[in-house]
Formats: structure tokens, C-alpha cells, sequence
């Protein structure tokens, strides 16, 4: 019971010893003492009254602001009761409300600002709940993990999202970082952390890609050495191929010199098969910039299915095209693009040799091209080389083709990987923007 139940019961008991004391009084002789006790009463009425107000309407004032706490009301005070005690509680009170508001305001504004610098950094960032299930991830984390919206993978654990950079999170350790590569040749620094969240640990991920920069510095390098060689190479065979080209004329006329002649057009030969060597690898640092322009995906595909079928008829492989139903419009340079179709399509008719099948897909929501083949497929311990600057599984092989692809696609900003799936299939996928 409340300390205002236990006053009300005091009042009413000391009224009933005034009402009773008056009625005896009537029923007898009045005397002085009986005066003198309904005095008292009176007078400790009053009295309790003046108390209930000094007293115990500043406590309730007080149990008013307590439920203003329950309720996290903090933008309403408590008026003062005139009492000094119960004032200076008022006032403290007030105080206190007053920094809880001012408190709960900029923690407000700073988690408002966090919310935002998470939002917007190029840097990726997975938030797990106490059960190690994803509470959240802001919109890099999903582009690089390849989903629209956090609705797809929240509330899931890592292992059970079939994305290979959340099974590489998975098994990180805490507290530490490390570097991992993709089937795309992108390459992420990794970092796993906790903060307190009301008194326990709460695990986070960091993504921050390294391709760019690596790819610049990269690129910068072996365009260098590229330029140099060839520049040495090509005036160095051109200045050989001269000379035995004079030579070999000024031998025509001489006796037996048909064996020399030969061996100087051999030399001839290997000069420019290796300044043809060297050109192609001067190509690749000689791609044009994209120029981007509305596209039909489709449309494309099937304009270049005739010359395609010409690679892969002689080898007995069947090619065929599964096109989406819709329109897909993307925003690309054709002619470049055209080029990383038909390396994609060289690619997989040497993977297969002779009598199989690739399969080209397109799909919508996103924008998605994947060419499938049944060749023998890429080794698991290869997949995250492929797109390594000049990285070949062939022989004789210089790896140009995919780095061409990779530049151009880098250029369009599309997500591409390519690998060995468990069903024999090997395929090459390509998701473009948002359009």
C-alpha cells in the first residue's frame, strides 16, 4: 500500500474517535474534557492536513516522476510544491532529466552519424547478432557480396550463405585480419572485431577491397616493363631483320649459299614471330576507354551466335542461346565487349577440344550473361590465379586473354567470376549495374 492509503486510514480513524466522542457527548452531560479531546482532534486534523500538503503530495509529485523515468519521458520537469526539502529533490530531479535528455539527444546524433558514415563508406561492414547470425550489413558489404538488399542473408549464419567471401569470413579468427582472393581476381583485406553491446560482445566484419589499388599499381608496373621491351625488342629485330634481309639478297648470286640463305630466313622468321609476340602483350596496355551506350544484351548475342557457331563447328560442339524473355538494356561499349564474348567462347571451345556443348544464358533483375561449358574444367588450385596479369594454364599460352577480359570488364564495372562448379559445368558470369 501506498504511503497516501496509510494517511487516509489515519484520517479516518481519527475521525471516528471525533465522531464517536461528539455523539457521547450529546448523550450526556457535556464536560470540559470531552471539549478539550474534540479540540485536539480538530487540531490535529488540521494539523495532518498542512502534513499531507508539505509531505506527502511533494512524495507523490515525486512517484509522478518516476513513471515520467519508466516511460523515458525526459522532456517533462516536476513543478516545485513550496516545501524546502522536497523543492531541493525537485530541483535535482529536474537536473537530472534535463542531462538524460541532453544525453539521450547526442547519443542520438551520434548514432545518426554512424549510421550514415557506415551507409555511405566504400568499406564493408557485416554486424552479427549474440547468436552469430547477421544482424546487418550496409550497401558495400552487399555489393561485394553480391546481393540486392541485407533482407536476403539477415538473420542467417555465414556458413549457410553459399557466397564464397562469407565462407572465407567465416573461418577468421577473432581479433585478427586477413587477405582473400576471389574467383573474379578481386581481392579483399578481411577483419574481424567485437564491441559491447549492453555489457556482451557483439562480432563485426570489415571488407575493404584491395583490387584497385593493387590493380593500378600492377598494371602500372608491367605497362612500364611492356613499353621498355617492347621498344627495345622491336628496334633490336628490326634492325637484325634488316641487316640478314641485305645480306641474304647480296648472297643470292653467290654458290653455295642456299643453306646459309635458309638459315638467315629462319632468322627472319623467329624475329618476327617475336615481334608479333611482343605486340600482343603492347595491346593490352593499348585498350581504348569504354565508350558506354544502351545495348540490347540480347540482341547482341544473337548477332554474333553465326560467327561463334564458325568455332565450334569444326570441333563437333554444340552452341545454343537461352535468351531472357525481356529486353535486357545495359550500358556497355559493344565492340569491346563483343571481344570478351568470343575470347570467353575461344576459351571454352580449347577447354573442351572436340565434342561437347557451351550453353549461353542470359538473365534479368540484375542484368546477368553466363556462358557455360562442358569442358575439363579449371583446377581448384588455379581459380584464384586466372586473372593474374599473364597467368596461363596453356603451354604455350602468354595469358592475355583473360586479362584483356578482366580490363574491360573492370571498365564496365560489372561482378564476373569463373569457375569449376560441382556439376562438371564450367561457367564464366557476368552481372552487370543496375541500369
Amino acid at each position: 500500500m501506498k504511503l497516501r492509503g496509510y494517511f487516509l486510514i489515519l484520517i479516518v480513524l481519527l475521525l471516528g474517535v471525533f465522531a464517536f466522542t461528539f455523539y457521547e457527548s450529546l448523550q450526556q452531560e457535556v464536560s470540559w474534557k470531552a471539549i478539550v479531546v474534540e479540540a485536539l482532534i480538530i487540531i490535529v486534523l488540521v494539523y495532518l492536513a498542512f502534513f499531507y500538503r508539505k509531505a506527502v503530495r511533494p512524495l507523490q509529485n515525486i512517484s509522478n516522476g518516476m513513471d515520467l523515468l519508466r516511460e523515458q519521458d525526459f522532456s517533462s520537469r516536476l513543478r516545485k510544491v513550496g516545501q524546502y526539502e522536497a523543492d531541493r529533490v525537485v530541483d535535482i530531479f529536474n537536473k537530472m532529466m534535463e542531462q538524460l535528455k541532453d544525453e539521450r539527444l547526442k547519443l542520438r546524433e551520434q548514432n545518426e552519424f554512424l549510421d550514415l558514415l557506415i551507409h555511405a563508406s566504400p568499406m564493408g561492414v557485416v554486424v552479427m547478432d549474440y547468436d552469430n547470425r547477421i544482424a546487418s550489413l550496409n550497401p558495400s558489404a552487399a555489393k561485394i557480396i553480391g546481393i540486392l538488399s541485407e533482407k536476403a542473408v539477415k538473420g542467417r549464419a555465414l556458413a549457410e550463405i553459399r557466397e564464397q567471401v562469407l565462407l572465407d569470413l567465416s573461418e577468421i579468427p577473432m581479433h585478427e585480419t586477413r587477405t582473400i582472393g576471389l574467383y573474379d581476381g578481386t581481392i579483399y583485406k578481411c577483419s574481424l572485431d567485437s564491441f559491447i553491446d549492453r555489457g556482451f560482445p557483439r562480432p563485426f566484419y570489415l571488407i575493404e577491397s584491395l583490387t584497385d589499388e593493387l590493380r593500378r599499381a600492377e598494371k602500372k608496373a608491367y605497362e612500364k616493363v611492356i613499353r621498355m621491351i617492347s621498344h627495345e625488342v622491336n628496334n633490336t629485330t628490326a634492325g637484325i631483320t634488316s641487316t640478314l634481309d641485305t645480306v641474304e639478297k647480296e648472297l643470292e648470286g653467290i654458290s653455295d649459299t642456299d643453306d646459309m640463305r635458309q638459315v638467315m630466313q629462319v632468322c627472319i622468321e623467329r624475329c618476327f614471330t617475336m615481334s608479333r609476340f611482343i605486340t600482343n602483350f603492347a595491346d593490352v596496355v593499348k585498350i581504348p576507354k569504354a565508350e558506354l551506350s544502351p545495348v540490347n544484351l540480347n540482341d547482341m548475342i544473337r548477332a554474333m551466335i553465326r560467327f561463334m557457331e564458325v568455332l565450334c563447328i569444326n570441333r563437333n560442339i554444340r552452341l545454343s542461346f537461352h535468351a531472357h524473355d525481356e529486353r535486357l538494356p545495359v550500358q556497355i561499349d559493344a565492340a569491346l565487349f563483343e571481344q570478351v564474348v568470343l575470347n570467353i567462347i575461344k576459351n571454352s571451345v580449347e577447354s573442351i577440344g572436340a565434342d561437347g556443348e557451351i550453353v549461353i544464358t542470359t538473365s534479368a533483375y540484375p542484368s546477368v550473361l553466363e556462358i557455360a561449358d562442358n569442358g575439363k574444367g579449371i583446377n581448384k588450385q588455379v581459380e584464384k590465379k586466372l586473372f593474374n596479369p599473364f597467368f596461363s594454364t596453356k603451354p604455350a599460352g602468354q595469358g592475355i586473354g583473360l586479362l584483356f577480359i578482366r580490363e574491360v570488364l573492370s571498365q564496365h564495372d560489372c561482378h564476373y567470376s569463373l569457375r569449376t562448379y560441382p556439376d562438371g559445368w564450367t561457367r564464366f558470369v557476368i552481372q552487370f549495374n543496375k541500369q
